[in-house]
C-alpha cells in the first residue's frame, strides 16, 4: 500500500507563530502592567493623597491656637514645610504612575499637557496640533500614544540636541497617527530605530506593534528626526 508523503512544512513557520505568541504575551504583560501602574497611583490619591490632606487640615488648626513663642512657631512652620513636600511628592509619584488626566478629561488633554510640562522642563519650543476634539479610540490606543509621545520627548531632550518640536496628532477615520518631529542632530549611521539599546522606543514599538500598528523613526531631509506612531481603529471605534 502506497505510503503518502507529508505535506512539505514551512521552516520559517515554527519561528513565525513563537514570533506571535511572544508578541501576543508583550502585549498581555504590557496591559497588566499598566492597570497595575493605575491601581497603585489611585491608592496613593485615595489613601496617601486623603491622610496628607487630614494632616494639613489639622496642622493649620493646631497652629491657630499654639501659643505665639517662636520656638514653637518655628517648629510648626518647619513641620508645615515638610508635609507641604511630602503632598508633592505623592502627587509626583501619582503622576509618574499613571496620568489622571487620561482616565478624567481624556487623551486630548493628556497629550497636550504632557507637551506643555516638556516645553517648560527642557526650555525648548514645542508646537503641538492636537484634533479639536478628544480622538476617537479605545484607552488601550490613548496609553499607546501617551507612553509613545512620552518615549519620543524623552529622546529628544537626551539626544537630539534640538531646539524646536513639532507634535502633531491626526485622528482619521480608520487610524490614529502621532508625529514627532524635531530639528536636531539627526539619526547615527543607519537612520532607524536600532535592534540594540533604546529600549524605551523599542518598548513602544512593540506596544504600537500588539494593536496592529507601527513605530517608525527616520531622519529629515535636512535636520532633526520624525518619530512616527501609526495606530488602526479597531471596527468598534471607527
Amino acid at each position: 500500500m502506497p505510503v503518502q508523503a507529508s505535506p512539505p512544512t514551512d521552516p520559517a513557520a515554527p519561528e513565525a507563530q513563537r514570533s506571535a505568541e511572544l508578541s501576543e504575551l508583550l502585549g498581555h504583560v504590557h496591559t497588566c502592567w499598566d492597570d497595575e501602574r493605575r491601581s497603585l497611583s489611585r491608592q496613593l490619591h485615595d489613601s496617601l493623597g486623603s491622610s496628607l490632606t487630614a494632616l494639613t487640615m489639622h496642622l493649620g488648626l493646631l497652629m491657630q491656637k499654639m501659643p505665639a513663642e517662636p520656638a514653637l512657631q518655628e517648629r510648626a512652620a518647619h513641620m508645615k514645610q515638610l508635609l507641604h513636600q511630602v503632598v508633592e511628592v505623592n502627587r509626583d509619584m501619582q503622576h509618574r504612575l499613571w496620568n489622571d488626566k487620561l482616565e478624567f478629561l481624556g487623551v486630548r488633554v493628556a497629550l497636550a499637557e504632557q507637551v506643555a510640562q516638556f516645553s517648560a522642563s527642557h526650555q525648548l519650543a514645542v508646537h503641538c496640533s492636537l484634533p479639536d476634539e478628544d480622538l476617537d479610540c479605545p484607552r488601550g490606543h490613548s496609553v499607546v500614544l501617551l507612553r509613545a509621545l512620552e518615549e519620543a520627548l524623552d529622546n529628544v531632550a537626551a539626544h537630539a540636541g534640538a531646539t524646536a518640536v513639532d507634535v502633531i496628532v491626526d485622528d482619521n477615520e480608520d487610524q490614529l497617527v502621532l508625529t514627532v518631529r524635531d530639528n536636531g542632530v539627526g539619526l547615527p549611521a543607519g537612520g532607524a530605530l536600532p535592534a540594540t539599546g533604546k529600549f524605551g522606543l523599542r518598548m513602544a514599538r512593540e506596544r504600537a506593534a500588539h494593536l496592529g500598528g507601527q513605530l517608525t523613526l527616520a531622519a529629515n531631509d535636512e535636520h532633526g528626526a520624525t518619530l512616527t506612531v501609526v495606530l488602526p481603529k479597531p471596527f468598534s471605534a471607527a
